[in-house]
């Protein structure tokens, strides 16, 4: 090893023409990857090109309107919608996190039904009403609150004339 030729040649690597090697192999390399890179140039000139069709307009979703618009309901129609759900999202956040812990708490200090009991009845609760609504002016007070069964909940609510849910899970 530590010995040399005639040719002042160490070893077999230092002999071995790996330079031509390698530079013929970059070559190789580097001719290919022009290669791939014109056949990906001309790919995405076609592309740009090549652009996505519209998505045809369609008639607005509020009931008896013809106009067509891109999205869901048309302009005018639309405002509706907005205010509509304003409406509707601040009703909901009176119903939210707060009130369902108010709620289970209320529930847990009285485990039955409030006018069942009056009866005589041992029913669990099965809701908590607001004896004066908050649309109303009601608030989450316990003075303002019943703990009900379903039956007692749909006739308290049918007596008042209010509209009831019926999605509600059936007894």
């Amino acid at each position: 090893m530590g010995k040399h030729d005639a040719a002042g040649v160490s070893n077999i690597v230092d002999a071995f023409p790996y330079r031509a090697w390698y530079a013929d192999s970059m070559k190789k390399c580097q001719e290919g990857l022009r290669g791939r890179i014109g056949i990906l140039r001309r790919l995405s000139a076609a592309r740009e090109v090549e652009t996505m069709p519209r998505k045809p307009k369609r008639p607005c979703s509020f009931p008896g309107c013809p106009k067509l618009t891109e999205g869901r309901f048309c302009e005018e129609h639309e405002k509706q919608e907005n205010r509509r759900y304003e409406k509707y999202d601040r009703v909901r956040r009176k119903y939210g996190r707060k009130w369902e812990h108010i709620r289970n708490r209320y529930a847990a200090k009285h485990p039955f039904c409030e006018e069942c009991q009056k009866k005589g009845l041992l029913r669990p609760v099965e809701e908590v009403h607001h004896k004066l609504p908050l649309a109303e002016g009601g608030t989450h007070d316990e003075d303002n609150l019943l703990s009900l069964c379903r039956t007692c909940h749909a006739k308290l609510h049918a007596l008042r004339g209010d509209r009831w849910c019926t999605n509600k899970k059936p007894r």
